[in-house]
């Protein structure tokens, strides 16, 4: 498996309304795809911080994911957000 750990860390107003007007949308379509077995967004005490979570069966269902997403809509208008992300392998 493989799992996404870490932040979208909004610098401004105008970057939270991004994430707070367009992650829902993101993360049903990511609950959709092959070999998703889990996909959270979460703010954090910080509302300008956002947690994100995500686990993927196979490598290469992780690399689908992130082919969509750089063809979505969230990653047009979210692309200037940082981001600080951890990918690793676990166990079976």
């Amino acid at each position: 498996m493989i799992r996404l750990k870490g932040h979208l860390l909004c610098a401004t107003p105008e970057e939270l309304a991004i994430v707070q007007t367009h992650v829902g949308e993101h993360i049903r379509l990511t609950h959709l795809e092959p070999g998703c077995l889990s996909f959270e967004v979460t703010q954090t005490d910080d509302p300008m911080v956002w947690e994100v979570m995500e686990t993927f069966r196979t490598r290469a269902d992780f690399d689908a994911h992130q082919v969509r997403t750089k063809a979505s809509d969230w990653f047009r208008l979210s692309q200037p957000i940082a981001r600080a992300f951890r990918v690793e392998e676990i166990g079976d």
